[in-house]
């Protein structure tokens, strides 16, 4: 990789995963400054010349105290904005965390389309292409942009951890709903390779109107086997609470979870220590800043990601295939 033509930069907000990226990458992080008026405007720069370079701005979107994730959009808009007024040749966007994509289509007359309307923000001030984690609508998200819309996924790592623990389980993945089971069924085949066995199948029905899930029908043979929800989000805990429920009622002997992106609003601290569920894995995208310490490690495992992002860059600049990075 030629080092001198690739500029990384991670907002402040973003810094420690920015500087794992980095670390995987063998390069340092390119400096910038950012400065806070007392109005709560913003401004920030580049401290490196930036013309003609191939640049990636590494800014996961997810709400925190003291920084909504409003607050991190406009923030890497307008440092997007000043690097390509700065003449860099390419300014890739890197979010872990992609604010807004859960709000990808119409479910009641007049509704907004979140994921539409930041996809021009970016697109409006020069943003070359996009990179993000599992979001939560595929075929939303790439139809969002007019520019490349990468997408990468966290189904390797959480093979990885499962085939090194559950070689003489027998398992099955579980979609906690119909609209999950393509990303459950891709899981499924990853880790049916890896253990070198056939893997189950399973989804659950589920039905949300006003913030309220309801539904607890399971379709597939569960009983007796290991079970792994699949989810791309873990928000309050209780679609996953619901479906690690209905598992064990019939007949799961044990249960785990994997999910993408770990949010963990509102209760979901309390939510998840319910003993059905053995452990929970999410990747980094989000920090895990709202729950208590003490389930770290303990009930929820949370997966390094900056490898996967590092070594997506690294092809991106190089010309190299993120499809055959994703095992496609």
């Amino acid at each position: 990789m030629s080092r001198d033509a690739l500029c990384l930069f991670a907002l402040d907000a973003s810094r420690p995963y920015g500087e794992r990226v980095a670390a995987a990458l063998g390069i340092a992080l390119s400096r910038h400054e950012a400065r806070d008026f007392e109005d709560g405007e913003h401004k920030a720069r580049s401290l490196e010349n930036v013309r003609g370079r191939d640049v990636y701005v590494i800014h996961s979107l997810y709400g925190e105290p003291g920084m909504s994730a409003n607050d991190k959009l406009i923030r890497l808009l307008f440092f997007i904005g000043a690097l390509k007024d700065a003449s860099a040749a390419q300014v890739t966007a890197v979010c872990p965390y992609l604010a807004y994509s859960r709000k990808d289509r119409r479910t009641k007359p007049r509704d907004p389309l979140g994921s539409r309307y930041v996809a021009q923000l970016f697109e409006a001030v020069g943003t070359d292409r996009m990179v993000t984690l599992d979001v939560h609508n595929l075929a939303a998200y790439q139809n969002a942009f007019r520019i490349p819309a990468e997408h990468l996924e966290a189904r390797g790592l959480f093979v990885a951890w499962f085939a090194a623990r559950l070689q003489d389980d027998a398992v099955v993945v579980v979609s906690p709903d119909a609209g999950g089971v393509k990303r459950a069924d891709a899981f499924r085949d990853a880790l049916a390779r890896a253990l070198d066995r056939p893997v189950g199948s399973a989804f659950m029905e589920k039905r949300r109107s006003e913030g309220v899930v309801s539904g607890e029908a399971v379709v597939g043979d569960i009983d007796g086997r290991t079970a792994i929800i699949l989810d791309d989000l873990v928000s309050s805990g209780t679609t996953l609470a619901r479906a690690a429920a209905a598992c064990k009622a019939r007949g799961a002997s044990r249960v785990f979870a994997a999910a993408s992106h770990g949010v963990f609003a509102g209760a979901a601290a309390e939510v998840l220590a319910d003993p059905v569920l053995e452990k929970l894995l999410v990747a980094d995208s989000i920090p895990p800043f709202r729950l208590p310490p003490a389930m770290l490690g303990r009930r929820v495992e949370v997966l390094d990601s900056a490898p996967l992002f590092a070594e997506a860059i690294r092809r991106l600049h190089s010309g190299g295939s993120l499809v055959e990075l994703m095992g496609g």
